[in-house]
């Protein structure tokens, strides 16, 4: 494989004045003068400011605007960049808990390679669902601490190989005494006490001014310099009042002419000379989760007397007498620390010297090949996961629609229906049966009717319905949905979802099962169930309750009660989408969950059955913004994941990955196939069935072709083995679908689209 040519880092740039901006700019320049890769940054804008940034950012984004980051995103793949580096820190991404990066990172073609510089042992809800988001989108997860990496592991559950440890990268410096420096800056004949950075409370600035009189006591010389300007946000919310309030301190304690405050942002050639000429760097941060500083680490390389509280960083770097640790708040330990060093040259020098030799591994040079070598190493096992399609025609690329197996499927079933569970291919009687999996089962029972398929036995499409009809409970009008393995029903009522799922097998049922007599129970049995749904606030049971009126009205259409509540029902849709969508949002709810592409498909066969323009042209509005969000930069299908079930208004999570969200995709593409005949549906749906056969994030198949049995999902590393009832059927509907899909092309029958002209 040729070497890396294209990289790109996201995050903020200097000349913005940031911690984040300068780090980004310094591992940029670094790597591109190890490499001879080009490299972009795409650089952060906060709140809609404007920066003089130099050639090497290529990309803005301001950070309020979700529409920047999708923009970013088709920069970065359009210009085919091979890896990009993500630098994440909380409160530099817009939305909440820095929610707008994720969709960016969701878009991208190229592997990702994130450096966190913050990792919270304890995060709030937003910022952990987040911060889980851009860890799942991301092959390589860098930190600078080995705290960082060990919560990693235990609070995110993120794998050891995932996980890089890079120290944060110093310059080259060799090693020299302050008195140049201090001659060039005018403190010549002084003891320098340094502390750089943007100003802002968390620094801790206050506890080393109340320091200071005790060091003067034994340190006439002593001078404690504050380089750094106030911190921008500190300066928009109040001004400089934290500046004036640190001065006046000053000033109360009577030591002004011993701390020196220099309201500059520097660049480094200057920070260098600065901590070239200090005796002691401090840095007096009052929290401990403090995964890394660069200030710290700069003034460590420099071979610097380093006194700190014992933040994690901090912790890490200065251990083995490599500097000095106090406690949080303590003026009167760190005033002592500061002390002991100035007054003893010795053991001053000898830590010096200590820290410059331990980090030479720092440097940015060896920061730069590190990064490099995990670069080359994502890009690698990306090559290896990733299976590009060929062309649109996923599913003839390779080899057809599979043969119909049925092995598993039977041996799913007992003499009572389809069991829920299987542990691997073993159907687990623990958990008994449901009628939400045999409704599902007795659909796939009419869908294999065709004149050419293997149909069901009689026996089993007959004990599939008689679940159905014995879930019926007269009493409470509804269905119950759960039964265990000895036949008890665990419930009088079962939920609106799986109502409506019975619907919606009754409907099928009624329109086309083999059996006559069996399609007059199902006509009846729809009827009795069907007015319980007036009542119900389920958007999916809404839905699937509109696909069962799809096939009784076809052979009911004389009810006047159906029609009305088809219309009612398909309305209420229609206003949640009214209500919910926004421009980047096009949706029913703000959240995304299960069988989603469902919502869609109602009102796509709802509005071509009645010819109500608009029901389909919503349900096609929506499922082109879906499919978007089901397809990844490949190319490939991925599913909605269990894992963003109840996210709000987030692009999705990239696992766990299920068959019913592929059975439910190739229904509504085929479903919106009918209704507009745009050949981009007959790709998207023979995507999300290659999805079943291994054209997937994992490149696995789930599907055993031998006995038609399906795995029950994918998992971020693995599938999962288990082969329940679920799955099975989701994968014998969408077999069956694209079965059907192949004849009628191959045959040139497919029915002339329902056109409702949709443009």
């Amino acid at each position: 494989m040729a070497p890396i040519s294209r990289l790109a880092f996201i995050g903020n740039s200097l000349p913005r004045r940031c911690g984040i901006a300068t780090f980004t700019t310094d591992l940029q320049q670094a790597i591109a003068a190890r490499s001879n890769a080009a490299s972009a940054i795409v650089a952060m804008n906060d709140q809609g400011r404007a920066y003089e940034y130099p050639q090497s950012v290529q990309f803005q984004i301001d950070d309020g605007d979700p529409a920047a980051y999708a923009r970013a995103a088709d920069f970065l793949n359009t210009n085919e960049f091979q890896v990009a580096c993500l630098q994440h820190e909380f409160g530099i991404f817009g939305g909440e808990a820095g929610g707008h990066i994720v969709g960016l990172l969701s878009r991208l073609t190229m592997p990702i390679v994130t450096t966190l510089h913050t990792v919270l042992a304890k995060p709030e809800p937003a910022q952990r669902a987040v911060f889980e988001r851009i860890v799942e989108a991301s092959a390589k997860i860098v930190v600078m601490a080995e705290k960082g990496e060990e919560l990693l592991r235990t609070v995110y559950g993120v794998s050891e190989e995932r996980i890089e440890v890079i120290p944060h990268g110093i310059p080259d410096c060799a090693f020299a005494e302050p008195d140049a420096a201090k001659l060039r800056l005018g403190f010549a004949g002084r003891r320098v006490i340094l502390t750089f950075g943007l100003l802002s409370p968390s620094k801790g600035i206050e506890v080393m001014i109340d320091a200071m009189p005790s060091i003067i006591e034994r340190r006439p010389d002593a001078v404690y310099v504050v380089l750094g300007a106030t911190h921008p946000n500190l300066v928009r919310r109040e001004g400089e009042a934290y500046r004036e309030r640190l001065v006046a301190r000053v000033r109360a304690l009577g030591i002004q002419d011993h701390v020196v405050f220099l309201d500059q942002f520097v660049d480094q050639a200057t920070l260098l000379e600065f901590i070239s000429m200090c005796d002691v760097y401090v840095t007096p941060y009052l929290n401990e989760a403090q995964m890394t500083s660069g200030t710290l680490a700069y003034s460590f390389g420099l071979g610097k007397a380093v006194v700190s509280t014992p933040y994690w960083h901090a912790r890490e770097l200065l251990a083995d007498e490599r500097g000095v640790l106090v406690p949080f708040a303590d003026s009167q330990a760190i005033g002592d620390a500061i002390t002991g060093l100035l007054t003893d040259d010795a053991r001053r020098l000898s830590m010096r010297r200590r820290a410059h030799a331990s980090s030479r591994s720092m440097t940015w040079e060896r920061t730069a090949d590190r990064y490099l070598a995990t670069f080359e190493k994502v890009r690698r096992e990306q090559r290896l996961k990733v299976v590009p399609l060929q062309s649109h025609s996923v599913v003839r690329n390779q080899g057809a629609t599979p043969q119909l197996q049925l092995g598993h499927f039977f041996s799913m079933c007992d003499d009572t229906g389809l069991f829920q569970h299987a542990l691997h291919s073993v159907p687990d009687r623990d958990h008994g049966y449901c009628v939400d999996d045999n409704a599902r089962a007795l659909l796939v029972a009419c869908a294999l009717n065709a004149p050419t398929e293997q149909r069901l036995p009689e026996t089993l499409i007959t004990r599939l319905a008689a679940f159905v009809q014995h879930a019926w409970n007269p009493d409470t009008r509804r269905f119950r949905n759960f039964m265990s393995f000895d036949r008890r029903w665990l419930e009088q009522t079962g939920s609106e979802d799986c109502h409506g799922r019975a619907l919606w097998a009754l409907g099928e049922c009624a329109r086309s099962d083999a059996s006559a007599s069996r399609r007059r129970w199902a006509t009846a049995l729809f009827r009795e169930a069907l007015p319980s749904t007036e009542a119900f606030h389920s958007p999916r049971a809404w839905a699937f309750a509109l696909l069962g009126l799809d096939g009784y009205c076809a052979v009911a259409p004389q009810d006047s009660q159906a029609r009305e509540l088809r219309h009612l029902l398909a309305d209420r849709l229609m206003s949640l989408l009214t209500a919910v969508e926004s421009q980047d949002w096009i949706w029913f709810e703000d959240v995304l969950a299960y069988e989603n592409a469902r919502l869609p498909q109602a009102l796509i066969v709802t509005g071509t059955a009645t010819g109500v323009l608009g029901y389909a042209t919503a349900g096609l509005r929506s499922l082109r913004w879906l499919m978007e969000l089901q397809t990844t930069p490949a190319g490939l299908f991925r599913p909605i994941g269990s894992a963003s079930f109840g996210d709000k208004r987030m692009a999705p999570r990239q696992f766990d990955q299920q068959p019913l969200e592929a059975a439910a995709t190739i229904s509504a593409c085929l479903a919106a196939l009918q209704a507009e005949s745009d050949p981009k549906w007959q790709a998207d749906a023979e995507r999300a069935f290659a999805w079943f056969l291994g054209s997937n994030d994992l490149s696995v198949p789930l599907v055993d072709p031998d006995t038609g049995s399906c795995r029950d999902g994918l998992h971020p590393q693995r599938v999962n083995e288990n082969r329940g009832g679920e799955s099975v059927v989701s994968y014998l509907l969408g077999l069956a679908e694209m079965r059907a899909l192949a004849r009628a092309n191959d045959s040139r029958t497919l029915p002339p689209p329902q056109r409702l002209r949709l443009g």
